[in-house]
């Protein structure tokens, strides 16, 4: 079943942000863009490389009115630990949300329960609330920001623009496409 449209779960969780502990709760994402990104665990070897490209490209996602939430089943403390002993993770700037309890890899349907972590997930959340682009990969596969960054404004774009959809490889300024029964041709 598709997570496309669905209202993210209702939540309060703890998170390392600017070199200290808060709480996030889903009225803090409610009225802007978020990504969700959802990695298995703090201390390992591929999430690293993905928490680090999308640190390089925080500020970009910024400028456009996103903000960025990464996610494991790890604690609080446990990000903060990894921030403070990885040169890589120091990097970070964005909320490192703890998920121990489950509520968010469960409410978006990422975590391997066997294993208690979850699956590497993005998720790109409107301003309601809804998930309205995802993609959820093996655990052995890194993610690309650019990529992801390309997928929240094209989403922008059409949320602004219902009557026009993006094509593959979009960006911003290029030519989009406004369904119509004469491109269908078969209909």
């Amino acid at each position: 079943m598709s997570l496309i449209n669905k209202e993210i779960v209702d939540f309060t969780v703890q998170a390392y942000a600017d070199g200290e502990f808060k709480t996030v709760s889903k009225e803090d994402v409610l009225g802007k863009w978020s990504v969700f990104f959802f990695y298995p665990a703090d201390f390992t070897f591929v999430c690293p490389t993905e928490l680090e490209d999308l640190a390089n490209k925080y500020e970009e996602f910024r400028n456009i009115g996103c903000e960025i939430y990464s996610v494991s089943c790890d604690t609080h403390f446990v990000h903060k630990a990894w921030h403070d002993v990885s040169k890589t993770i120091k990097k970070i700037r964005y909320p490192m949300l703890a998920d121990p309890t489950g509520v968010l890899a469960r409410g978006f349907e990422v975590m391997i329960e066997e294993d208690g972590l979850a699956e590497r997930g993005s998720f790109i959340v409107n301003p309601e609330g809804r998930i309205v682009a995802y993609e959820v990969i093996a655990g052995n596969v890194g993610r690309n920001a650019d990529e992801l960054f390309r997928r929240v404004q094209a989403s922008q774009f059409v949320a602004e623009h219902g009557d026009q959809v993006c094509p593959a490889k979009w960006q911003p300024g290029a030519e989009t496409l406004k369904p119509s029964l004469d491109l269908v041709g078969l209909i």
